[in-house]
């Protein structure tokens, strides 16, 4: 178990920062960085920090031996070696008693089973295996130097804000910084108030809608048409502030560090076709699959057909990616398969269709999808499709819902919509003086920004804890 929020934000952050800035020079910051990270991982489990050590020293020796070696072939060679070990444990840990289980479906006409065992799954495994393979292949590219510092390469993979949810960060981006950075209060600004609004977006809007999809999708009940699309729509709006707000949090503390992450989202919800989503939704991890595995693969540069089953296989992929399960499979099957109709024809004619159309459709294939993706079998996840189209009744809500659709839930649903779908509003004032704007609406930001972080500290020192809903990829 990570640590609680109350945890975080009133000690390990604190005391963190305090230490990260009294010492001098990148050198002693990257040491305080590392040790913090360790200690924030080592709070899931010190088995779990013992996969991740076995990681970074074997990614950190086999990224010298690609950078040692001058032929391609061995170069090659050595890169694949690096990566099946890299996905060995990834397999061995998330995916063997799921393999196990569906082999054992097939064997079982002959007699035989194999033995099915769920190791603990490592904290995180899924998001420092990608970062691992990344930096093994921009060094195979020559697009980055094999590092010699251990403790930099650690930094690289332990770093605490993006090391158990991400986004993604290729070291050929933030390399450079990690060795040699300049940390300014004006950064150092800027990043604690996207900071806060990140964890604003968690705690104020996630946190508050996570006891309504609690009682809908966790419910032993089957829900009826008004309670089933109540539930998923609040789940749609909780992954998506939980996620973007856990990812403004790491962006923010890395600027404040005198690193940089990349954005991980740009208003999905805004889009206006499946494709443009996937521009827009966990970019971190589109764009890796996409530069990692969709174009080695052939990409776009083969026939059509063989385009679009590329396209197809690493959504497949991508589903399998999020979990060891048949619904996340199903997942990323139903956006590959959208995709796949886009590229097909689908998508030229959304382009003539009207604009409030085309977000229509794209807020139904995504809503839908999350059917799969939050429901724990396929059995349930057709009942749940069943209560979508009013197959069990159309009946007056709960009680249990309506317990948790309080005034502030109920306001922060509504609301929730058209922050996702358009954003924070932008600032007004542009014909007044560049000094005067800056002072007026300089404070003001000041302000929100103060009053949002009161309001996180005092609902988090009241509520339960809540963990990120992607701590457990």
């Amino acid at each position: 178990m990570v640590f609680s929020s109350v945890s975080f934000l009133f000690y390990f952050l604190p005391a963190f920062l305090i230490c990260y800035f009294a010492v001098p020079g990148v050198r002693a910051k990257n040491v305080v960085l590392l040790v913090f990270s360790l200690l924030f991982y080592a709070w899931g489990g010190l088995s779990s920090l013992v996969v991740l050590g076995a990681s970074i020293i074997l990614n950190y020796l086999m990224a010298l031996a690609i950078d040692r070696r001058s032929a391609d072939r061995e170069r090659l060679a050595m890169l694949g070696v690096a990566v099946a070990l890299n996905l060995a444990g990834l397999i061995f840990f998330k995916y063997s008693g799921f393999l196990a289980e569906n082999l054992n479906i097939l064997l079982a006409p002959v007699g035989l089973a194999l033995p099915v065992v769920h190791p603990q799954l490592p904290l995180g495994i899924s998001f420092f295996t990608f970062h691992a393979i990344s930096y093994l292949v921009d060094v195979y590219r020559r697009k980055a130097k094999a590092n010699g510092r251990l403790e930099e390469i650690a930094v690289y993979i332990v770093m605490f804000p993006q090391l158990v949810a991400g986004p993604i960060v290729r070291y050929s981006t933030i390399g450079a910084r990690i060795r040699d950075r300049r940390t300014t209060l004006g950064r150092v600004s800027a990043g604690l108030r996207i900071f806060v609004i990140g964890l604003s977006w968690k705690v104020l809007i996630a946190d508050e809608l996570a006891p309504v999809v609690g009682v809908v999708l966790d419910g032993a009940h089957t829900p009826t048409l008004y309670e089933a699309w109540i539930g998923i729509t609040a789940y749609m709006l909780q992954i998506y502030f939980d996620f973007a707000g856990y990812s403004n949090m790491a962006i923010g503390l890395a600027i404040a560090m005198g690193l940089k992450f990349p954005r991980n989202f740009n208003l999905p919800y805004g889009a206006l076709s499946i494709t443009d989503h996937w521009r827009r939704w966990h970019i971190s991890l589109s764009t890796w699959f996409r530069d990692y595995l969709y174009i080695p693969i052939g990409g776009s540069r083969c026939g059509p057909l063989r385009n679009l089953a590329n396209l197809w296989a690493v959504f497949f992929l991508c589903g399998l990616w999020h979990g060891a399960s048949w619904n996340f499979i199903a997942w990323g099957v139903h956006h590959g398969t959208f995709l796949v109709l886009e590229r097909l024809g689908l998508g030229a004619l959304l382009d003539r269709s009207p604009r409030v159309l085309r977000h229509a459709y794209m807020l139904l294939v995504v809503l839908t999808s999350f059917v799969w993706f939050r429901t724990s079998s396929i059995d349930g996840s057709l009942t749940y499709f069943g209560s979508l189209l009013g197959l069990h009744g159309a009946g007056a809500l709960p009680s249990a819902l309506m317990a948790e659709l309080h005034p502030m839930t109920i306001a922060v649903f509504v609301l929730g919509w058209p922050l996702a779908m358009f954003g924070l509003p932008r600032p007004m004032g542009k014909g007044l003086p560049e000094k005067l704007r800056l002072a007026l609406f300089g404070t003001g930001d000041t302000l929100v920004t103060a009053l949002l972080f009161l309001l996180c500290v005092m609902s988090v020192g009241a509520a339960a804890y809540s963990p990120f809903l992607y701590f457990r990829f």
